[in-house]
Parts: C-alpha cells; sequence; structure tokens
C-alpha cells in the first residue's frame, strides 16, 4: 500500500510532457506560421526536448535545421521572400536581418543557401530597375557621347588654333576659360 501511495504522489509531481508540449506549440503557432503538415513534427521535438530535459539529457544546440531545396523554392514568392528566422515576408530581408544581428552573407551561411539566392524579391526588384530607367540612370554614357558622325562634323566645322581644330566647347564665348594657364604679369 505504501509504494502505491509514492507511486501516485510521484506521478502527481511529475511534469505530463504531452500538457506542456502542447501548450508550448500553442504559444508557437499563435505567434508563427506554420503549416499543418508540419505540426506532429514541432510536437514530436518538444515533446522529445521536454522529455530529454526530464532525464538530464542536455538539449540539442546543434543550431537552426538547414532547409530544403523545396523549401528554399518555396521561399521565394513574386511579390516577397519569406525568412528562414521567423517565417514572415519581407520585400527585402536586409534591415530584416540587421535587426536580428547578422549580414546577409551569415543568413546564406547559416541557412544553406545557395550564393544566387536573391536579398529583395523578384517584383521588388523589377519595379525599382523600372523606375531607375525612368529616371534615366545609367543612361549618361549613351547621352554624353554623340554619335561617330555627329562627333567628326563638329571638329571639322571648329576653327582651327595652331593646327588642332578647336571642340564645339571651345569655341562658344560662354565657354570658362582653361585653367593652369595664368599670364605673368611684368615687373618693373
Amino acid at each position: 500500500m505504501e509504494g502505491t501511495v509514492v507511486d501516485e504522489q510521484a506521478e502527481a509531481q511529475s511534469p505530463n510532457f504531452m500538457e506542456l508540449a502542447a501548450d508550448l506549440v500553442s504559444a508557437y503557432v499563435s505567434n508563427n506560421n506554420v503549416p499543418v503538415s508540419e505540426l506532429p513534427n514541432v510536437i514530436a521535438s518538444v515533446h522529445a526536448a521536454l522529455a530529454g530535459l526530464a532525464n538530464g539529457a542536455p538539449a540539442e544546440s546543434a543550431g537552426p535545421e538547414k532547409p530544403t531545396s523545396a523549401q528554399i523554392k518555396k521561399s521565394i514568392a513574386p511579390d516577397a521572400l519569406i525568412s528562414f528566422v521567423d517565417g514572415k515576408r519581407y520585400k527585402t530581408l536586409k534591415r530584416h536581418l540587421t535587426t536580428n544581428g547578422m549580414t546577409f552573407e551569415e543568413y546564406r551561411a547559416r541557412y544553406g543557401l545557395p550564393s544566387d539566392y536573391p536579398s529583395t524579391s523578384p517584383a521588388y526588384s523589377a519595379q525599382r530597375s523600372e523606375l531607375a530607367r525612368s529616371l534615366g540612370l545609367g543612361q549618361q554614357r549613351r547621352k554624353a557621347v554623340p554619335n561617330a558622325a555627329e562627333a567628326d562634323e563638329t571638329v571639322s566645322e571648329a576653327p582651327k588654333i595652331r593646327g588642332r581644330p578647336r571642340k564645339a566647347a571651345e569655341t562658344s564665348e560662354a565657354a570658362p576659360k582653361a585653367k593652369g594657364r595664368k599670364k605673368v604679369a611684368e615687373t618693373a
């Protein structure tokens, strides 16, 4: 009789790992997006961790799990990238990663992402590229260098100075004088 009383007291004092795991998982799922297909794995891993802690085994600290290639492809949506840190959607990961204390290179290394993994979503990159084109960014060289035929005409029409043709900018009266040529004042 004494043995059964001790066993009942030990059972009453020992935590129910299933209830604890359920409570922890429900709190986690209420704040994070977890696919329904992954719920059994999350519950099992939390239960195993709690049971391991009760037996005195240290918790596994191998770091985050590396995502599969399918998960990596799925994390790149046309309008957003899904972060492996918190599972939320972002147009660009840079600010999100710096608030979590890592660079984009560290993020790639930590989760085993390929070197061509984008830091911005495809739609956001296209939007920024179109904005740059509409502002004319990257077009200065094309506008500054006239066609070869036009360049020859401007050189041939310009008057010659000491055997060399003047450029169009040198022929205009509004053009500034060349720097570095100073007249030496005559001393008396």
